[in-house]
């Protein structure tokens, strides 16, 4: 049976807290954990080290927490999904009632673009829907932003306010919270030239030019070659899902490179596409999003005059 304002509910019980201290923080948070192993259920923490330091703290010698580097687990959304879905999986061989998780999403105030963490908080009540998991998102609002702010109270069901849990009169349906989006994001190197432009290429074209331009930066080898694969298959997708014709833009610096791909159409028909593989696009093989966003910095859909565009990032992207 599961413990804790979860008791009696079926699936993912997903709720946000919010937070001005670190006494705060640990106000929201320490219960949350220390309830969790006196219910002997699995305990999983994606912290910052800061915030670690807190807890172990705070809670003494006690064992039992599974701890995980937030800016490991929370490098990219897809990443994130599909790791705590193995996690699950694999206490699941133990069938405990439920599993506690507890992480701090990457938002604007923490240095990160919001676009995909959006998407990702949407996407997990239903990555995680059947699934006995109660996962708390602690926010910090001291860095918070007033727009992720509202995104945050539109992807969760339940906020905890200390003690109390209670259902979010704010969240939206996640498929119409994802289908309204319409991300406005786009790096300020395409205020000038691209250095390289293509119509309706072949992906092995693109491939070949973010290559050369890569040698020209000063990004990690495994940066340029993140954003080859990730861009291969974005225009791949769009070669094969979109309406053509397909456009391709690269911009670079030394120390980031943009990839646009754009094609006339209206873009994935699945609201969760590149944050994990849909039973129907596994079927028919379009997991290339999904790999693009495993693979790249940062990735974001948005729609314009020209139809659907797709932005993939080698290196840091801007807020």
């Amino acid at each position: 049976m599961r413990s804790g304002a979860a008791a009696g509910h079926q699936g993912c019980f997903h709720e946000a807290a919010f937070y001005d201290s670190d006494q705060a923080f640990l106000d929201a948070v320490v219960p949350f954990l220390a309830g969790g192993l006196e219910a002997g259920e699995p305990v999983v923490a994606a912290f910052t080290r800061h915030h670690q330091a807190l807890v172990t703290e705070a809670l003494g010698t006690r064992e039992g927490i599974k701890y995980i580097d937030a800016g490991l687990q929370y490098a990219r959304p897809a990443s994130a999904i599909d790791r705590y879905r193995r996690m699950l999986r694999e206490y699941g061989n133990t069938c405990p009632a439920q599993v506690r998780l507890a992480g701090e999403v990457p938002h604007p105030g923490t240095g990160v673009p919001w676009e995909w963490w959006a998407r990702y908080e949407a996407a997990v009540n239903r990555a995680f829907g059947s699934l006995p998991v109660w996962g708390l998102c602690p926010y910090d609002t001291r860095t918070l932003p007033a727009e992720v702010l509202d995104d945050v109270r539109s992807t969760h069901p339940f906020i905890a306010d200390g003690t109390t849990h209670e259902v979010n009169p704010g969240f939206v349906n996640p498929e119409t919270f994802l289908a309204g989006r319409r991300s406005a994001w786009r790096d300020s190197m395409e205020d000038g030239p691209p250095v390289a432009t293509f119509r309706d290429p072949f992906p092995a074209q693109v491939r070949t030019a973010i290559t050369r331009a890569g040698r020209e930066t000063e990004l990690p080898e495994n940066d340029v070659r993140g954003l080859v694969l990730g861009a291969s298959e974005a225009v791949s997708n769009a070669l094969l899902h979109g309406t053509p014709p397909v456009t391709v833009r690269l911009w670079s610096s030394p120390q980031r490179m943009v990839a646009a791909v754009t094609d006339a159409g209206e873009g994935p028909d699945t609201p969760f596409a590149g944050l994990f593989p849909t039973s129907a696009e596994a079927a028919r093989g379009g997991l290339g999003l999904w790999l693009a966003f495993q693979t790249c910095s940062f990735v974001t859909f948005g729609h314009g005059p020209d139809g659907f565009t797709i932005r993939l990032v080698a290196g840091r992207a801007e807020p």
